[in-house]
């Protein structure tokens, strides 16, 4: 098994390689890829060094699978040339998310929709990921309406260089902003682009995405995205109205059931999930679930998950991992 990651020096690509560790994914070969300023350095993978290589040299060494996470841009570039000589990509940017002819795909809620012949295959953005992983089982049980999302974001879903800010703020040092404002002891109700319709690019993926991977068009989704100073994990406040009325316990339990969610929801003992509980770990975590008082069959919850691990790379070695199990690589 030949496994390309493009993007490997960067902070979702190095993740990649830990989890591709971690997880045991059978790498026979690994094939680092970059920019051309890091061609020729080394990354560091289960104890050996491999030096990075060109797109170009990449492509020609034939790996089963590319695992992407080098923006947009080079994704739109790159991809389609990976594809064209039979790797399969799985391609962490927003670049073919929302592409009709290409699959948006979390495994616990829609692997079954993958095919041999996918050779593009999209990984969600970090706050839609650990939403629908949630959102899925209660869809199928109870029929979702409308959801309401407002997310509290880490620094490290923007990068290197807003951990460095927020860092360089809590010591004192002036350095180069990420942010137009200053993190630290702030919350900066803007992530990625304004639109016209006065939403962020952010907010408008949370709800495209969500109706794609769920697979309905009829559910309705509005957010609120919001970058805090926090690292390990997206937290989000999520309220979901259905069209069946519930049982807070059965919530519970198909919760509880549910492939990658871990309940954490005991107010009793103060249990509830914070970045500090998801910090590098590949569950979502769900808590604070309640009905809300307000109006019928409507359930408020609080929903955490490491966004560099589910979020982007964990979620899509995941990917990999179920094609390979289905012969589909």
């Amino acid at each position: 098994m030949k496994v390309a990651v493009v993007g490997a020096t960067g902070l979702v690509g190095s993740k990649m390689l830990q989890v591709l560790a971690e997880r045991n994914f059978p790498v026979d070969e690994l094939i680092p890829v970059a920019s051309e300023r890091s061609i020729g350095k080394a990354v560091e993978f289960k104890g050996k060094q491999y030096l990075i290589v060109s797109a170009a040299d990449a492509i020609a060494a034939k790996p089963d699978v590319a695992i992407f996470s080098a923006g947009g841009s080079t994704s739109l570039e790159l991809a389609p040339r990976f594809a064209a000589a039979g790797i399969t990509v799985i391609d962490n940017s927003s670049a073919w998310r929302m592409d009709p002819s290409k699959k948006l795909v979390v495994p616990e809620v829609n692997a079954n929709v993958l095919k041999k012949t996918d050779k593009i295959i999209a990984n969600p953005n970090c706050s839609t990921i650990q939403m629908v992983v949630v959102l899925k089982p209660l869809h199928d049980r109870y029929k979702i309406k409308r959801v309401v999302v407002s997310t509290y974001q880490s620094v490290t879903g923007t990068g290197v260089k807003a951990v460095t800010q927020l860092m360089n703020e809590r010591k004192g040092i002036e350095g180069e902003m990420a942010y137009k404002y200053p993190i630290d002891l702030n919350a900066i109700p803007h992530i990625d682009v304004f639109l016209d319709n006065g939403y962020t690019k952010e907010e408008m993926k949370m709800t495209l995405e969500t109706k794609k991977i769920l697979g309905d068009d009829s559910v309705q989704v509005t957010a609120t995205c919001v970058r805090i100073p926090t690292m390990g994990g997206h937290s989000e406040s999520v309220n979901i109205e259905f069209e069946n009325d519930f049982d807070l316990a059965e919530v519970r339990q198909i919760l509880s059931e549910s492939a990658g969610v871990v309940v954490k929801d005991d107010n009793a003992n103060f249990i509830y999930p914070m970045p500090l509980t998801a910090y590098d770990k590949d569950e979502t975590f769900v808590g604070r679930i309640r009905r809300d008082e307000s109006q019928p069959n409507t359930l408020n919850c609080w929903i955490v998950s490491d966004n560099l691990r589910k979020g982007a790379a964990t979620n899509a070695i995941q990917i990999a991992e179920y094609l390979m199990q289905k012969g589909l690589l």
